[in-house]
């Protein structure tokens, strides 16, 4: 399996970028303005994209925050998992993030890596001002 993976230093504490990564306010602005949650399972809408991304949350504690596909599309996310671990450092939280669960020689890794990139961007933005620029607009 493979997996698409990040590290960085957010200057916010963990609780600040557990709420970024948690809430419907946090994810509206770093990701995407469309968010919804129905019990634990996400719905995140894109520009021109026929059907929302469905993550189950797994887990969202200090520490954790781990989200499961739950639906079919996008295909080349089913079985997929994503997860932030979050570690305190003088400065603020380091976090780790990982997008696994993909099959070997899936096409659209390297796409789906570099959105991830600049997605990691905006939440260290969005985490350290307070400042809503969601990645996507619908």
């Amino acid at each position: 399996m493979t997996a698409i993976t990040y590290e960085t230093d957010i200057a916010a504490d963990r609780a600040g970028v557990l709420e970024a990564l948690d809430t419907h306010d946090g994810l509206t602005g770093w990701w995407t303005n469309d968010v919804h949650r129905k019990e634990d399972v996400w719905y995140f809408n894109f520009p021109g994209v026929p059907e929302p991304f469905q993550l189950r949350r797994e887990r969202a504690d200090e520490n954790r925050v781990v989200w499961a596909n739950t639906g079919v599309f996008p295909p080349h996310w089913a079985g997929t998992t994503i997860s932030w671990d979050l570690t305190p450092t003088s400065a603020g939280t380091r976090v780790a993030f990982a997008h696994s669960g993909f099959p070997e020689g899936e096409a659209e890794v390297p796409m789906i890596s570099e959105t991830w990139g600049l997605l990691m961007t905006r939440l260290k933005q969005y985490a350290e001002s307070g400042t809503p620029n969601p990645f996507f607009t619908v």
